[in-house]
C-alpha cells in the first residue's frame, strides 16, 4: 500500500489528507446529528404537563435550553408565553435561523472536500503525463520502460485516487443535508405543535384526566411566571 502511495507521488499528500478531514467530518455528524440528539421525543408533551402541573419556572427554563436544539426553539416561544402567537413565532422563528447553522456544521468543508478531490486527482494525473513526455523527450522513455511506466502509474492512481476520496464525500454531504432538512422540519412541526397547544387551537398530545385551565391564560393571571 506504501508503495502504491509513494508510486501516485505528491498529489497523494492532500488526497490523503483530504480523505482524513472527510471521515472526521462524516463520524461526527453522524453522531450529532442523531434524532434523539436534536428533536428528542415527547418534549412539547412535558412541557405542557410542567406548565399544567404549574412546575415550569427559570431553572427548567435554562436547563430546556441546554437540552437540545429543539429545546432552544421552544424555550424562545414560551420566553414570550404571555404575548400573542405571532410574537412567538417570530421568536421562534429567530432561534430557528441561529440553530440552523449549527446543524448545517462542517457540511461546506465535506462539499468542498468532494469538490476539490476529483481535481487533485486531475492535477496528479497531468503531472505524470508531464513526466512521462519529459522521460520521452529526454530520449530516455523509450529505452527504459521503467521510466515511462512510473509516468503513467502516477497519473492512474491520483485519478483512482481522487475519485475514491470523492466519490463517498458527495453522498455523505447530500445525505447529511437531507438529514438537516428533514431535523428542520421535524422542530417546526413540534414548535408549531407547542403553540398551538398553548394557545387553545389543540388538544394536548396526553389528556389529563379532567378538565384545567390553559396554561397560557394562567400565566396571563399572574398566578404563575415562566
Amino acid at each position: 500500500m506504501f508503495e502504491i502511495v509513494k508510486s501516485g507521488g505528491w498529489v497523494m499528500a492532500p488526497l490523503i489528507l483530504c480523505s482524513i478531514v472527510a471521515l472526521a467530518i462524516i463520524g461526527e455528524r453522524f453522531w450529532s446529528l442523531q434524532r434523539r440528539r436534536i428533536c428528542p421525543p415527547h418534549l412539547v408533551p412535558q412541557i405542557w404537563q410542567w406548565l399544567k402541573n404549574k412546575e415550569f419556572d427559570t431553572h427548567r427554563l435554562a436547563a430546556l435550553r441546554k437540552d437540545s436544539p429543539l429545546g432552544r426553539i421552544l424555550a424562545a416561544g414560551l420566553v414570550n408565553l404571555r404575548h400573542e402567537r405571532a410574537i412567538m413565532k417570530e421568536a421562534i422563528e429567530d432561534a430557528g435561523r441561529q440553530v440552523v447553522p449549527e446543524l448545517e456544521r462542517y457540511l461546506n468543508t465535506l462539499g468542498t472536500i468532494a469538490a476539490i478531490a476529483p481535481l487533485l486527482g486531475l492535477l496528479g494525473t497531468v503531472t505524470g503525463i508531464i513526466r512521462s513526455f519529459h522521460a520521452i523527450s529526454g530520449g530516455q522513455g523509450m529505452g527504459n520502460p521503467q521510466m515511462l511506466a512510473g509516468g503513467i502509474s502516477e497519473a492512474l492512481i491520483t485519478t483512482a485516487a481522487g475519485l475514491i476520496v470523492a466519490i463517498p464525500s458527495v453522498m455523505f454531504y447530500r445525505y447529511f443535508r437531507g438529514r438537516v432538512d428533514e431535523l428542520v422540519i421535524s422542530m417546526e412541526q413540534e414548535a408549531l405543535k407547542m403553540v398551538e397547544m398553548l394557545h387553545g387551537e389543540r388538544e394536548p398530545e396526553q389528556a389529563a384526566p379532567a378538565p384545567v385551565a390553559s396554561p397560557a391564560a394562567t400565566l396571563k393571571t399572574g398566578k404563575k411566571r415562566a
